[in-house]
């Protein structure tokens, strides 16, 4: 099943600007983006390029607002087998996120075994509607959620499925590692350890490593949340494809009481 057309989470304004739309609205705050989506945007302008991407290193410096953003990118490190590049989003003059981007040639190489894939439920877990996730903002309801183990109204580790029912970008069909990045933020709030009416826990950061490229729509996060015992946090998430584990997730959490 493709994403819905009508469906996207961003209209392109060129230039590397774009508005975002009701798709991207983050659960902390419904002025405020989804980090997912801001994400995947980074890849997208990135672009496709001979050096598949291993690693991407995003820092937050600030709640993205649902408005009208502007992506730029850069070239660090320029090179045949190993390439980094860089990129910002801004808005309204304010930078809110910055980004690091490792690409690296591809080679035959004697693969390890990894994990193979959790199954895929046959419908959506938790149905449309009947959770926080898939009622309360925006970004929770493109979402197409399917878990596998865990559930979002509770606390603890969790496996879920997710694919966008949304296009990232307006008549533009989303990329297999779009739509990896796109979920890669969720493991957060899918295995959130405290409870969302008492705690605040938001990441500081996203980081994703990728041992191999990612291919079809739906995609994996086997995510954990471990909160210490001075105001931090760190998520661990494996990441999937139907074929098996691509790669690791984390995030480094700012927690306090609401």
């Amino acid at each position: 099943m493709r994403s819905d057309p009508s469906m996207f989470m961003y209209r392109p304004l060129g230039g590397g600007r774009y508005l975002a739309t009701e798709h991207t609205q983050s659960p902390w705050d419904p002025a405020m983006q989804h980090l997912g989506p801001v994400t995947a945007l980074i890849v997208h302008e990135l672009g496709t390029s001979e050096l598949p991407l291993a690693r991407l290193v995003v820092e937050i410096f600030g709640p993205v607002p649902l408005a009208e953003v502007e992506v730029a990118t850069s070239v660090l490190r320029d090179g045949k087998r190993v390439q980094c590049l860089g990129a910002s989003v801004s808005s309204g003059g304010r930078e809110y996120v910055r980004a690091t981007a490792w690409r690296i040639r591809e080679a035959d190489t004697p693969p390890t075994a990894v994990a193979g894939p959790p199954p895929l439920p046959a419908g959506p877990t938790p149905p449309p509607g009947e959770s926080w996730l898939t009622s309360g903002f925006g970004y929770g309801r493109a979402m197409d959620w399917r878990f596998a183990a865990g559930s979002p109204d509770e606390t603890g580790p969790a496996t879920v499925w997710g694919r966008s029912r949304a296009v990232l970008v307006e008549g533009e069909e989303p990329t297999p590692l779009e739509r990896l990045a796109v979920l890669a933020d969720s493991g957060n709030g899918v295995s959130h350890a405290l409870d969302f009416a008492t705690h605040v826990f938001v990441n500081v950061d996203l980081t994703i490593s990728l041992f191999r490229a990612p291919e079809g729509e739906w995609m994996c996060l086997g995510a954990e949340t471990v909160i210490g015992p001075a105001g931090r946090g760190l998520v661990r998430t494996r990441l999937f494809d139907r074929a098996g584990e691509v790669g690791v997730a984390t995030q480094t959490l700012f927690v306090a009481p609401r």
